[in-house]
């Protein structure tokens, strides 16, 4: 019989359940959105039920279409510092989910950075103190929530990342474990040591035993149990973090190679090898994935790690949203193509999309927004154009200070999410960027990548170079202009970011 894989992908909005073969051929998918909560202004959460029926929604519609004996593994990826709480005996949550985006611990963060933390906890991490991450979220909860108070004094209370609570729900409550991808965005997480730290869990305020065993990215997680339309005892055998599942998923395996999703900000990160890189311009250094210390056993023991530099730039389709919604020179994002392509170039036109501040490198949170070197003769397609350099110029400055602290040249860099369709977008980060874009055949690479987690810890691949050689490549964008001139219009574009810091 077949062979086939069952990806879950479970994001900030919604589940995507995908049903793969090991030759890549898509089978069966299903998106299922959900609901968001936003109690006070700055708080964000997710339902855990909901995102369960999310999960099990999509499972019913794929198998419906491909018989669930045929699914030899499952792997995982998730939205990944979003934060739960759950009863470890029956699996119900105890409290919403506190998502990445939640700022409620803000001025905790801030606290801790006035008390001098930061250097300490950048370097265990390789994180910055920030609400983005898990641990502040987690000492708030269990300050302030009283079921999850009982539940920790009754020694019955679970935590973990998304991965983890939809692991112990696919397995009937047997497994409770995460993976070094999602436990190094908690602040919890020592990146040399490759476990939980004693000095950042007494800092945050976590008893260890609330949180999951650490096991490799590609392992055996346990088995289906009670799961409504799937076989008791399929292994779920690879878990990662999303955006280190788009690394994996676009092949990007080797030392110095890199992949940006455009979806409604950028997210950039570049593959640094088995060396923990401390960046000098506040990258995040961050787990990609890790072996198992004997992939051919199985054992479940973390072996060879390798680590990642990540920057992301706030604003990428967002900007593109901004055009049609705000300005309403468009009416399909899809249109903005062809506006752009009716002139040459910006005409001098420059757009810095600093709507919600400047990131990496830069971190400036009071800059904002600019439209510059307007003239009489500027039209509708030279804001247009504007808008896709913008964006453009923003991922060049975070993939050149990715080349400094790595000490290495960009040769390629691989490309998806939804704005990755805009072939001019394309050509233009190739333009800026003076290196080859590939675009691949299977765009949704963070669902790909837990493909090939799973396969790697079922031993359906056996080295990450035989995912290099099934990864296809559907168009590749050349850069058009010389580097001298892409050296000026850089220059140009770090005069315009100037002007608005």
């Amino acid at each position: 019989m077949q062979k086939n894989i069952l990806a879950i992908d479970q994001g900030t909005t919604g589940t995507k359940v995908l049903i793969m073969d090991t030759e890549l051929r898509a089978l069966a998918e299903q998106s299922t959105p959900f609901e968001q909560h936003f109690p006070k202004p700055g708080w964000v959460e997710h339902d855990l039920n909901q995102i369960w029926v999310s999960v099990t929604q999509g499972i019913v519609s794929v198998t419906k279409k491909v018989n669930s004996k045929t699914i030899a593994a499952i792997g995982i990826t998730n939205q990944r510092e979003t934060i739960c709480f759950w009863h470890k005996a029956t699996l119900e949550p105890l409290a919403k989910a506190l998502v990445w985006q939640d700022r409620r611990t803000a001025a905790r963060c801030e606290e801790l950075r006035g008390q001098g933390w930061l250097p300490f906890v950048q370097q265990k991490t390789g994180l910055l103190l920030d609400p983005y991450f898990s641990a502040t979220k987690l000492e708030w909860m269990l300050a302030h929530n009283e079921d999850v108070k009982s539940a920790l004094k009754a020694g019955v209370l679970a935590v973990g990342t998304i991965d983890t609570y939809l692991l112990a729900r696919l397995t009937g409550g047997f497994s409770f474990a995460t993976e070094p991808s999602n436990a190094s965005r908690t602040l919890l997480f020592n990146l040399e040591q490759k476990k939980w730290d004693p000095d950042l869990l007494k800092l945050f305020q976590v008893p260890e035993e609330i949180l999951p065993q650490v096991l490799p990215t590609f392992a055996h997680f346990g088995v289906t149990k009670g799961v409504r339309e799937l076989p008791d005892g399929i292994p779920i055998t690879g878990m990662i973090g999303d955006q280190q599942s788009a690394l994996l998923g676009q092949a990007c395996i080797e030392k110095g190679q890199a992949k940006c999703t455009f979806g409604t900000g950028a997210f950039l990160l570049m593959n640094t090898g088995t060396e923990i890189k401390r960046s000098q311009h506040q990258l995040l250094t961050t787990v990609a994935w890790a072996m198992s210390e004997d992939q051919s056993t199985g054992r479940n023991k973390i072996g060879a790690v390798t680590y990642a530099l990540e920057g992301s730039a706030f604003m990428a389709g967002a900007t593109f949203q901004w055009l049609r919604d705000g300005l309403g020179m468009i009416e399909r994002a899809d249109q903005l193509e062809a506006l752009a392509l009716q002139v040459q170039d910006s005409g001098g036109v420059f757009l810095v999309p600093a709507f919600t501040g400047l990131g990496a490198p830069y971190w400036d949170p009071h800059a904002r927004a600019s439209l510059s070197g307007l003239t009489r003769g500027s039209t509708r397609a030279h804001i247009a154009r504007a808008a896709l350099e913008g964006v453009a110029f923003q991922n060049g400055d975070i993939l050149k200070a990715m080349e400094s602290d790595l000490g290495q040249r960009l040769e390629f860099l691989n490309v998806d999410g939804g704005a990755c369709k805009n072939n001019l977008l394309m050509q233009i980060q190739s333009d800026v960027l003076q290196c080859k874009l590939n675009r691949p055949r299977f765009t949704e690479t963070t669902s790909l990548g837990a493909i090939f987690a799973a396969g790697m810890g079922a031993n359906v691949w056996t080295s990450l170079n035989e995912i290099k050689k099934v990864w296809k490549c559907e168009r590749e964008f050349l850069p058009q202009i010389s580097p001298a001139v892409a050296e000026e219009r850089d220059r140009k574009w770090q005069d315009a970011v100037r002007r608005v810091r």
